[in-house]
């Protein structure tokens, strides 16, 4: 059943200590900081956390992480410029990390999403990450056999949701956020605006309502939870 929830503190608060949650964002692009925040009031821990990145600077997931609430990461870049609060857990023994290639991150993503059990693909083939799995020589070439990645939880941002669920997003802030929201077995998304049921051209809509669990609406400017009519 879908729900429109009124805040944010809400929205996450079934989220339960070793839970596996998907992320959406690529960089700070997309990233729903509000949700992020109030996942960290919340207090959940020990949770698997699947994102693009290892979090920046010092808010949303960076602050997850510096606060010793996520266990171990499964990214495609868990290091940059501004990503100390990772650096300084995962030297330290304080965060465990899975490596994974971007565009094998999102193809894993989406196959759990599809109900896939998993692929071939020659990214990684006779590397380090590689170490652990299956390979074979298809078509004279080395493969990799990579399995889908599941989540709990999906938190995702969006800009826009219509009375059923139905989703679009803004420019490339959409990157994750479908993928994501198919993989998990519940969706919360953050949208700037809600419109009633019809009020999204069908041509439009990237993420149907069918993938959706709960939304909570957040002011643009603002960044504050609105209540929803």
């Amino acid at each position: 059943m879908l729900n429109f929830i009124d805040t944010v503190g809400e929205a996450v608060a079934g989220i339960k200590d070793g839970s596996t949650v998907m992320i959406g964002g690529f960089g700070n692009a997309g990233q729903p900081f509000e949700l992020i925040d109030a996942l960290l009031d919340g207090g959940a821990t020990d949770l698997t956390v699947v994102n693009n990145n290892a979090g920046q600077g010092d808010q949303g997931l960076a602050l997850l992480i510096k606060e010793g609430r996520v266990k171990k990461m499964i990214c495609s870049f868990p290091r940059q410029s501004d990503s100390w609060h990772f650096d300084e857990k995962y030297r330290t023994g304080q965060i465990e990390l899975e490596l994974v290639p971007q565009g094998n991150l999102a193809e894993r993503i989406r196959a759990a999403g599809a109900g896939i059990g998993g692929f071939f693909t020659p990214t990684g083939y006779g590397t380090m990450l590689a170490e652990g799995k299956e390979t074979r020589i298809l078509d004279g070439r080395g493969q990799v056999f990579e399995t889908p990645i599941h989540a709990d939880v999906a938190l995702i941002k969006a800009l826009t949701a219509d009375g059923r669920g139905n989703l679009v997003y803004r420019k490339t802030a959409r990157n994750f956020g479908p993928i994501m929201a198919a993989a998990a077995k519940h969706t919360i998304v953050q949208v700037s605006g809600i419109v009633p049921t019809g009020g999204l051209d069908p041509e439009v809509i990237v993420t149907p309502g069918i993938y959706v669990n709960s939304i909570v609406r957040v002011a643009a400017a603002a960044g504050k939870t609105e209540s929803v009519a």
